[in-house]
């Protein structure tokens, strides 16, 4: 669809519709050419390719070509032709161009050289405005409409669970604190304490970690839903894996196990790898080319394998008598570090792999414990380069044993009445996963840093943009 008559470089670039007039808007990257003829590539952001227009200079102002320069904002009619140069099919013989905004060639900074990733992190306000971005956030894109279509086409319901959060109660990390009292002179208790029965919601709120425990109301009452929003770490985490904002895929589903979980994760995973493999080819072999060799290789095999699946003590079984000598050493009731993670994947199995039953005291509260009562039907999904993608669990649907584990744990219960409730009212056995959007990201884009697959990456000491 075009709007205004406009017609998208995208589209222009298959049009079959030669020598029609059409009129194309966009950001110019490049312009050269003589005092008698200019060409310009310009792009409008719906392709990674640009579209040659052509301009024969002495039928246009002297001081409007002038200004047509690489970062410029232009609008172009003209006639859709066979294009006599080489990398394009077609190109536009201009008849009028509009400038709708200049940009100084001397203080622009996005010119034809490449620039690295580390400098466009500081100009993150002009980095979708290249090749590498262009195609990181359409991928972006793509990969958000499929999940809503994968979910929406097997039947769940897209729940939008709460930002802010009166607990921590999914002990999932460090939280940001949500207030609206004068911090210079907050409202104290008796003893000192600040009195945030004074607060706006009259009482202490975060913003949230993940919406799982609000995700098992929703399943308990329709069965199949899903999360996909927005959540928050205050963890000082300065690593090329890490975000203080990112956002979640968190479905939950009632009547499922810890294998139903399993199986609808793999299945997940896959169709969202061949999604973009089917509708982004453009865009996944620019990122091939430029900075991951083995991108579509890998993106292959992950969909044309069956994910290994072994226990937590087969893992610590096989790291034990690898002979490797690990950073973080292995033995049994430790968490896996990424390092033993990666290994299971990209040197012992050669394939992605789903670790189970994981010792109860490195898990959260709300896991359903096995039989051997040291155990949970816990889940992760470990992937080549990332290692874990996707963490997931059984939830504990007997109250009794649910009351057991916080009451172990030096968890409020008053916090979690509401949780509770779930399990004394018409409880079900129930599952699911929690899926980090941008590290799905990292592994669909092959980039290396975390910062590069959102468009604002908010980190420590850096909230700018």
């Amino acid at each position: 669809m075009s709007i205004k008559s406009r017609t998208k470089v995208r589209e222009a670039l298959v049009s079959g519709e030669l020598e029609k007039e059409i009129t194309v808007k966009g950001w110019v990257r490049t312009r050269r050419g003589n005092k008698n003829i200019a060409f310009i590539a310009l792009n409008d952001g719906s392709t990674l390719n640009n579209i040659q227009v052509v301009a024969d200079v002495p039928a246009f102002p002297e001081d409007l070509l002038r200004q047509v320069t690489t970062g410029a904002c232009i609008s172009v009619t003209g006639t859709l032709t066979p294009s006599m140069g080489s990398g394009q099919s077609v190109e536009i013989q201009a008849k009028s161009i509009n400038l709708y905004g200049p940009a100084d060639p001397a203080t622009y900074p996005l010119q034809k050289k490449g620039h690295s990733l580390e400098f466009l992190r500081e100009i993150a306000h002009l980095r979708p405005r290249t090749n590498t971005f262009g195609a990181i956030l359409r991928l972006r894109h793509a990969m958000s409409y499929a999940i809503h279509k994968y979910f929406n086409d097997n039947g769940f319901y897209y729940l939008h669970t709460p930002i802010i959060t009166g607990s921590d109660a999914e002990g999932a990390g460090e939280m940001f604190r949500v207030t609206t009292l004068d911090m210079m002179n907050p409202p104290r208790t008796e003893d000192g304490k600040i009195n945030y029965r004074e607060d706006f919601f009259g009482k202490e709120t975060n913003l949230t970690v993940s919406g799982q425990l609000e995700g098992e109301i929703g399943a308990l009452a329709l069965s199949d839903v899903y999360t996909f929003g927005p959540t928050f770490r205050a963890e000082n985490s300065n690593t090329p894996r890490h975000l203080a904002e990112f956002w979640m895929i968190e479905p939950e589903m009632a009547f499922y196990d810890i294998h139903d979980n399993m199986d609808l994760a793999e299945d997940f995973l896959k169709y969202l790898i061949n999604y973009a493999l089917e509708h982004c080819n453009e865009d996944l072999r620019f990122l091939n080319d430029m900075y991951d060799k083995e991108l579509l290789s890998r993106l292959n095999s992950v969909i044309n394998s069956d994910f290994v699946r072994i226990t937590y003590t087969e893992a610590i079984d096989i790291l034990s008598s690898s002979g490797v000598k690990f950073e973080f050493p292995t033995q049994w009731g430790a968490d896996l570090q990424s390092e033993h993670e990666r290994y299971l994947v990209e040197k012992h199995y050669k394939k992605p792999v789903i670790i189970t039953g994981y010792p109860k005291t490195i898990k959260a509260f709300y896991m359903k414990q096995n039989d051997d009562g040291t155990t949970v039907r816990a889940m992760d999904v470990l992937f080549p380069r990332i290692g874990e993608i996707v963490g997931g669990s059984q939830r504990e649907e007997n109250l009794q044993a649910l009351e057991n584990r916080i009451e172990e744990l030096g968890i409020p219960r008053e916090e979690l009445w509401w949780y509770l409730d779930t399990r004394r009212f018409g409880t079900a056995p129930h599952a699911g996963f929690g899926l980090g959007f941008e590290r799905m990201m990292l592994f669909i884009t092959g980039m290396s840093n975390i910062r590069d697959v959102i468009p604002f990456p908010r980190t420590p000491n850096n909230a700018e943009f």
